[in-house]
């Protein structure tokens, strides 16, 4: 498969690529961010620029791709719905209608979270965001999935770009294992995040809005 990672920076979108590069499914693999990833491999490519949506000069490219695994995202911690909208809805739609539009037998996966209200009336304003960009990703013509993790857990040494999340995770890191066992539907690392977007790229899955339970499953 050849696969595009938005957001390969990121804690989710670190684990995701470094799946991608692991794994013989996938041949060739395009990362398309703000900043470079740091790795190197025979098998990836980066494109490295200010508007990570601003796909024209790989239109030619866009028709063979057979995956996006969109990670790319932001806290909402602090953030007014305007903005956090601007980043997590309208970026988002950008790149999969562009997609959409190039080649509707594509796969896109987009990383969301536990907790997103589809109805998109609720009271948190990330979660409304965010089932606002679940519904119109899943009423584009290709084929869509999207992915809620509860508790990530960084794996591979990668580090969270939030302090926040930073300093829970010093906090909780030894308990995520028993945290694990206990709450099978709470907790998923980034590696089975990355395993699961290869698995469902490459045979589809029944359910297209998969839970934390759902991706260590296809993992």
């Amino acid at each position: 498969m050849k696969v595009i990672v938005f957001g390969g920076t990121g804690m989710v979108g670190q684990g995701v690529l470094r799946e991608c590069l692991r794994d013989a499914r996938v041949t060739e693999v395009l990362a398309i961010g703000r900043g470079s990833t740091g790795l190197t491999d025979p098998k990836l490519r980066e494109v490295v620029q200010p508007d990570p949506a601003d796909l024209s000069a790989l239109s030619d490219e866009l028709p063979g791709i057979d995956a996006c695994f969109f990670c790319l995202g932001v806290s909402s911690v602090g953030m007014k719905e305007d903005e956090y909208r601007r980043i997590t809805y309208d970026l988002t739609m950008r790149v999969a209608r562009t997609l959409a539009d190039a080649n509707p037998k594509m796969t896109f996966i987009y990383v969301s979270g536990q907790g997103t209200d589809s109805t998109e009336r609720g009271r948190t304003m990330w979660a409304r965001v965010k089932g606002k960009t679940e519904n119109d990703l899943l009423a584009l013509p290709f084929r869509a999935y999207m992915f809620r993790p509860g508790f990530i857990q960084p794996k591979d040494g990668v580090i969270s770009k939030t302090p926040l999340y930073r300093a829970a995770y010093a906090v909780t890191g030894p308990l995520i294992p028993v945290l694990k066992r206990l709450a099978p539907n709470i907790v998923n690392d980034n590696r089975e995040i990355g395993r699961a977007m290869i698995s469902v790229a490459e045979s589809g899955s029944d359910i297209r809005v998969l839970t934390p339970r759902d991706i260590t499953a296809r993992a």
